[in-house]
């Protein structure tokens, strides 16, 4: 098992681009963790212009957005049997989450469970760009739905690359929050990592 936590530590050690987090924090992002997996959250687009605009269509009202990564069978159509959770490990088709919310993540899934980053716009706006592209859509820009999410305003949207045991719900997170320029470490496959570090960012301001 010595190759696998070798292979797993290396798999995390993406360069951040720290350049992106120069100037003033004027826009927020939060990190939400709900049991073992992780999601992402941003303001809800204000302008047609906005990369999440054609994703967030349909949904008026909305004040954020979460977006959470998973395997697709696991995910969607809930098939949780030993033989799903095995080839899980293996790269399978994955799938996007994406929760709508009228009330900031902090008030929706508890101050506990959610962490709030401040951040300049250039930040904001390459995590909105990693959110988009990690959703396959169309010539025309509409993503693909596959179904209903297990909540109100909630939707299952196909994901660009795979899921396996090297790219899971929580080393999507960290690769997103990496895109922002924060230098989250390590391989980042489960949730308690991810969040000690975010907690450690807001607690020192580090960017």
């Amino acid at each position: 098992m010595r190759w696998l936590w070798l292979a797993l530590l290396l798999a995390g050690c993406a360069d951040p681009d720290v350049s992106l987090l120069r100037g003033p924090a004027t826009r927020s992002i939060s990190v939400v963790q709900r049991s073992w997996h992780t999601q992402l959250c941003v303001a809800a687009p204000a302008a047609a212009t906005d990369p999440l605009a054609p994703i967030a269509a349909g949904f008026p009202g909305a004040r954020f957005l979460c977006f959470g990564f998973g395997e697709r069978q696991w995910l969607v159509l809930s098939r949780h049997d030993p033989a799903e959770a095995i080839s899980a490990l293996f790269p399978s088709r994955a799938a996007v989450l994406m929760t709508v919310l009228r009330a900031p993540p902090a008030v929706a899934y508890g101050a506990e469970d959610a962490v709030t980053l401040d951040v300049p716009q250039a930040s904001e706006a390459a995590l909105r760009r990693f959110l988009r592209d990690g959703i396959v859509t169309d010539a025309a820009g509409r993503p693909e739905r596959l179904r209903d999410g297990p909540y109100p305003g909630s939707v299952f949207f196909a994901a660009t690359g795979t899921y396996d045991l090297f790219n899971t719900c929580n080393s999507w997170t960290a690769d997103g929050l990496r895109h922002a320029g924060f230098p989250i470490e390590g391989p980042a496959v489960f949730a308690g990592p991810v969040m000690h570090q975010v907690r450690q960012i807001a607690a020192t301001g580090r960017r």
